[in-house]
């Protein structure tokens, strides 16, 4: 991938690039399917209940039914909604969560686009989601809506800052915003270790910026009908949950690159055992922590959600910062 890239752009290159972004398509697909299905069976097993277990060999075809339920529902919009921005919420709200997996190195040549500022894109473009939130709040002329989108936009753009702050210790230490050149920087150690806080902020973070719980204020069912997307159904409804579950992928990646060494082994011994089967693994147990959280975790109010954002996990994540470069300043000599 990394050699196609270097080459003279050609239609022959375009078609590639389309093909492999439909094959990404399809595994994000399958994942989002499977992550739904494991999710209810972990947190049925955690509560001591069954989950799926009758659509298919042990329920594997539940989600595949759920699915297909969803895309033959019929359309409905509310009559007043604004038409052109009640179509247009959806879209903003997926087409960044897919776009921002082009500058994840899931191995060291496996990768789309190897940007010198791959931090500073996934964050950018994560952000456009927020509009797709706000937008459905609006057009969908719902008062519960409005509601719902205003308090997730809120909850989103608080965490963000905290999350951005969270990677500037790895950026330091790494002297790049370099995706592929932060794991690479992680064969003697990974970050996890020397910047235990700056991991620490960014899993909670990441938590709200998801809309997972014990974040997921804004779909509170007991207080707001089901937050900004209420008034969409069928497939609509289902590209804001595919845009939250290809998050929690995209996400689990930016985690297993920045914290946990991406595709590089545990051990050097344990070379053998292909690069894209460890990110592979790191990433699923950063799910299935996903996973373990809804099952065991309560929500708190939501001025507790933005008071911890502002006044806990942003001065750690300062501190952090602050901490890192003394440490890099005093190992270079300047102090």
């Amino acid at each position: 991938m990394r050699d196609l890239l270097q080459q003279t752009p050609s239609l022959g290159n375009a078609l590639w690039f389309f093909l492999a972004a439909v094959v990404l398509l399809v595994i994000l697909l399958g994942f989002v399917t499977y992550a739904i299905y494991f999710e209810r069976k972990v947190i049925g097993w955690m509560q001591a209940r069954i989950g799926p277990n009758r659509v298919g060999p042990l329920g594997l075809l539940q989600t595949v039914a759920d699915v297909a339920k969803l895309l033959i529902k019929e359309d409905t919009r509310p009559k007043h909604a604004d038409k052109a921005l009640y179509a247009l919420a959806p879209i903003l709200a997926y087409a960044p969560a897919f776009a921002v997996l082009a500058v994840l190195p899931f191995t060291e040549t496996l990768q789309f686009a190897d940007l010198g500022i791959g931090i500073l894109y996934y964050i950018a473009l994560s952000g456009i989601t927020v509009l797709g939130v706000i937008t459905a709040g609006w057009a969908s002329n719902n008062k519960y809506s409005l509601i719902g989108g205003l308090r997730s936009a809120a909850q989103m753009i608080s965490y963000e800052v905290p999350l951005v702050m969270s990677v500037v210790g790895v950026v330091l230490m790494t002297g790049s915003m370099n995706l592929r050149e932060i794991v690479l920087a992680q064969q003697d150690m990974w970050n996890f270790i020397p910047q235990f806080l700056g991991f620490a902020v960014f899993l909670v973070a990441a938590q709200a910026e998801l809309n997972r719980t014990p974040f997921d204020l804004p779909e509170a069912e007991s207080e707001l009908v089901g937050g900004y997307h209420v008034e969409y159904s069928g497939f609509r409804f289902a590209m804001f949950m595919l845009a939250e579950y290809v998050y929690m992928f995209g996400m689990g990646a930016m985690v297993t690159i920045l914290f946990f060494g991406g595709w590089l082994p545990i051990h050097p011994a344990l070379s053998f055992i292909p690069g894209i089967v460890w990110f592979a693994v790191k990433l699923l147990l950063y799910v299935f922590l996903q996973f373990w959280l809804r099952a065991t975790m309560p929500r708190p109010r939501v001025d507790q959600l933005m008071s911890f954002a502002w006044k806990v996990l942003l001065p750690v994540a300062l501190l952090n910062i602050l901490i890192t470069a003394v440490v890099i300043s005093y190992q270079s000599g300047m102090i």
